[in-house]
């Protein structure tokens, strides 16, 4: 696992599921973690759990000013930012007839706004340590296509694509950006149940272990992109 002594992170969507499993392993190898959703209480909580390595700051992600004021506020707080976990998504599986157009938004604006918003902000602050890095949480959505993914398959089809775009626009200002795109996970996600009997997806724990694997490789060594899937998914 990587020494993360000294460094500081923020992690969005990080009160439950793979978010929050990624902030446990963080703070286990020494990092400094900001929890992130967008309910106090909830950050709150969670970072009292986890003991003074991790700090609770609310922030929406789809408004722009306020992922600014979470860069910010984690800067002043810290006096540093070296690894942005974008994590926080939203999930709204209806057909293109039955969906919204305030649904299709929201998804665009949290799965591809959020990103775009507090990548922008911390790139300076993360190039700024010499050593930064952004990694997405994506999914196999953005390539693998199903009905009533309009809205969902969309918004991560485009996070592949600015994932790596920004790879590029940063790899020589010493900023490395990677996505992983995990298959079917035993999480709440999409308004399913959590179950112990739900024995084939993957575990939220084995997408945070992808995260430590890709912040463990030395600085000239960039892994960009993680596909993930169960070993044996449930046959149909």
């Amino acid at each position: 696992m990587p020494n993360l002594m000294g460094k500081v992170a923020i992690v969005t969507g990080s009160t439950k599921g793979i978010g929050l499993a990624i902030v446990k392993r963080m703070v286990n190898e020494g990092a400094s973690v900001v929890i992130n959703s967008r309910s106090t209480s909830d950050v709150d909580a969670v970072a009292e759990q986890l003991g003074p390595a991790a700090v609770g700051m609310a922030c929406d992600v789809s408004d722009p000013r306020a992922c600014e004021r979470l860069v910010d506020q984690t800067v002043d707080r810290f006096g540093r930012l070296d690894v942005l976990i974008n994590n926080a998504g939203a999930g709204i599986l209806k057909s293109v007839t039955e969906m919204s157009v305030e649904e299709w938004r929201q998804q665009i604006d949290v799965n591809l706004g959020g990103v775009f918003y507090l990548s922008k902000a911390a790139i300076p602050h993360l190039s700024a340590t010499g050593d930064g890095f952004i990694i997405n949480i994506g999914s196999l959505a953005g390539r693998n296509f199903f009905p009533g993914g309009t809205g969902y398959n969309a918004s991560k089809a485009g996070l592949i694509g600015m994932t790596e775009a920004m790879m590029l626009d940063v790899r020589h200002d010493d900023v490395r950006v990677s996505i992983i795109m995990p298959g079917s996970v035993n999480t709440r996600f999409g308004g399913k149940d959590q179950s112990q009997e739900r024995s084939w997806p993957l575990e939220a724990d084995d997408c945070a272990l992808a995260v430590m694997q890709l912040l463990e490789y030395p600085k000239d060594a960039h892994v960009s992109r993680v596909e993930m899937r169960p070993s044996q998914p449930h046959k149909s």
